[in-house]
């Protein structure tokens, strides 16, 4: 944990976009779990309070299309366990955290057209470029707006 706060020290905020590996195995399968634990426990002693984290969409329960938590929950259940182990880990420190949860990821270009709801996967809302979340994490680390919430980014 040394070397995570050294790398960590003296910066204004962290932005994560550790994610799920594929393919999923019992071996990695509370990685996101670990990977919470690691980074708030390196966090506080170098007094960086600020964490913007990239999560699943597959957390929401209230999406209308597609029903994401129901999808994620029969096709990738360990996925949206330990996701949710990871935020409940973020939600239970002191740190001025931010989840971010997109639906599925592109390697597309950067458009800068993209749909920001709290609470809920914008309708329709199926894909995004990894550019286009990179650019609102930036944003939201910088805007104290969005602490202590969850926010969904889609297309």
């Amino acid at each position: 944990m040394l070397h995570l706060q050294e790398v960590i020290q003296g910066h204004d905020a962290v932005l994560s976009g550790f994610g799920p590996r594929a393919p999923r195995s019992e071996a990695n399968s509370n990685l996101l779990e670990r990977f919470a634990r690691a980074l708030t426990g390196a966090m506080p002693p170098t007094r960086v309070r600020r964490v913007v984290v990239e999560s699943v969409a597959f957390l929401f329960k209230n999406s209308i299309f597609p029903p994401a938590y129901l999808l994620g929950r029969l096709f990738l259940p360990r996925t949206v366990a330990d996701a949710s182990a990871m935020e409940r880990i973020f939600a239970n420190t002191a740190l001025d955290w931010t989840m971010v949860r997109p639906p599925e990821l592109t390697d597309k270009p950067y458009t800068g057209k993209y749909r920001v709801q709290e609470g809920r996967l914008p309708r329709f809302g199926l894909k995004i470029s990894r550019a286009d979340v990179a650019d609102l994490m930036i944003k939201l680390a910088e805007n104290g707006s969005s602490i202590r919430k969850v926010v969904r980014i889609a297309n």
